[in-house]
């Protein structure tokens, strides 16, 4: 049995108590539609009257009052789809509090979406008395689920079993990890493109990385409400609709800001003014960005210069994905540019002496690790090969506990393996796997026995 194999399997056989296990908490609304849209949940179903459904197309974000999605289509026990508008909500009751079914803009509602139900039976009801078919999703299916409280910097029960086993065993069970997460990748691409096309997927993915951890919904989020397509034919107005859609345009008075920030947001909002009306209802709410605790170069505004580039050069972006080479995919990101960005931090710093990277180099190797070889892997499997050889870059404070918690503090096999994309990989696979789903502290996780049977 390979490696990956193995870690998969040692997956599959553990019994997941609610003593032993963090249970995900509830999604809200925005994390919800981002899941749903992105077709994580998958697409067959079946209604709480137990009615086969399939979303046949996932619609489009409405830029109007009303349902989450319109233009969807949605089959029934297998008959001729049906076209109208989807809404998601966390609590089926969110129909009534909302006032959805006092609202004719809901009139065309084909699929009320929820992730929790009332213990009293709950009636989706339009204005005229159609009644809605429900969809209770269930959270477990997601791949990636709610996120958990990170476990303590410690380090844990893995330690000694670690240690008594040579590199090789180790590196084996990494690897194994790592091939197991660039599978799970892979498939989640997979859908992705056959929802929404292999370009849009691409795009999608792409934002996401941009937006990392801290901000990994609201670049989500945008990029789902604007898509590619659009922005492409958008052309040089391209900047100015994410900039507008991600709320990062000041309605007050410019003088504060200096001359060349006031002459690059004057220009943007020339472009965005026109558009404003139509799409600003898609704003992502102020609350979903998290704009402290960063590192300058990180800061969204500039991850979302990038993402303007990218769709500017979007011939480019598709090319690489084709050939999927490292070094390539280095050179281009290297020399991607703008002239505001290229001297900014962010719209209120002052210019800075020396030219600043758009996209940093660790930034390129997320890209390559969750983007460009999970998309080659799933035409190729052999593209394994190329992945396993890829250089890890700066590390990051999500590896650093991993390590802690693993190998225990100064641990030079640790910082050893971790040179290696793969291996930081595989690393935060199980910690994912195992720790963060872990609610006894480490005292009751499987995994130390686990690593004696490997």
């Amino acid at each position: 049995m390979s490696s990956t194999n193995r870690y998969s399997s040692l997956l599959a056989s553990l019994v997941r108590e609610d003593q032993l296990f963090r249970v995900g908490a509830r999604l809200d609304e925005h994390e919800l539609q981002a899941h749903w849209f992105a077709g994580d949940f998958g697409r067959e179903f079946v209604t709480t009257d137990g009615r086969r459904v399939r979303v046949v197309q996932f619609g489009v974000w409405n830029r109007e009052a009303g349902p989450d999605f319109i233009d969807a289509a949605v089959s029934f026990d297998g008959a001729t789809p049906v076209r109208g508008s989807v809404e998601l909500d966390p609590d089926v009751r969110d129909w009534e509090r909302h006032g959805h079914g006092q609202n004719p803009a809901f009139e065309q509602t084909i699929l009320h979406v929820v992730t929790h139900r009332s213990g009293d039976e709950f009636f989706t009801r339009t204005l005229e008395h159609r009644l809605v078919p429900q969809v209770l999703l269930d959270v477990t299916r997601l791949t990636d689920g709610p996120a958990n409280p990170q476990p303590d910097a410690k380090p844990g029960r893995c330690v000694s079993p670690l240690r008594s086993l040579s590199e090789e065993k180790v590196r084996e069970i990494l690897l194994g990890a790592a091939e197991h997460r660039l599978k799970r990748k892979a498939a989640a691409l997979a859908r992705l493109s056959e929802i929404h096309g292999p370009d849009e997927a691409l795009y999608q993915a792409l934002a996401t990385t941009l937006g990392y951890k801290s901000n990994k919904l609201p670049f989500t989020l945008l990029a789902q409400r604007l898509p590619l397509k659009a922005l492409r034919e958008a052309k040089v107005e391209a900047a100015a609709l994410l900039f507008g859609v991600a709320g990062f345009l000041p309605t007050h008075d410019l003088r504060p800001f200096s001359a060349d920030s006031r002459d690059y947001l004057r220009g943007l909002w020339e472009a965005w003014w026109p558009r404003r009306s139509e799409s600003e209802r898609l704003t992502i709410p102020a609350t979903l960005w998290k704009l402290g605790s960063q590192r300058p170069a990180n800061h969204p505004q500039r991850r979302l210069a990038a993402l303007a580039q990218i769709v500017r050069h979007w011939a480019k972006i598709r090319a690489l994905r084709q050939r999927c080479d490292p070094a390539q995919i280095v050179d281009f990101f290297a020399t991607l540019s703008d002239e505001y960005w290229d001297v900014h931090y962010t719209l209120t710093s002052k210019a800075s002496a020396k030219r600043l990277a758009l996209v940093g180099e660790s930034r390129v190797t997320d890209m390559l690790a969750n983007v460009f070889f999970p998309l080659a892997f799933a035409e190729d499997s052999s593209r394994w090969l190329g992945f396993k050889n890829l250089p890890a870059s700066l590390s990051n404070k999500r590896v650093e506990i991993a390590a802690l918690r693993l190998f225990g503090e100064n641990s030079a096999l640790a910082d050893h393996l971790l040179r290696s994309a793969a291996m930081q990989q595989g690393l935060l696979q199980v910690y994912e796997d195992f720790c963060q789903h872990d609610a006894t502290d480490c005292a009751h996780c499987p995994f130390p026995e686990q690593l004696l049977k490997w």
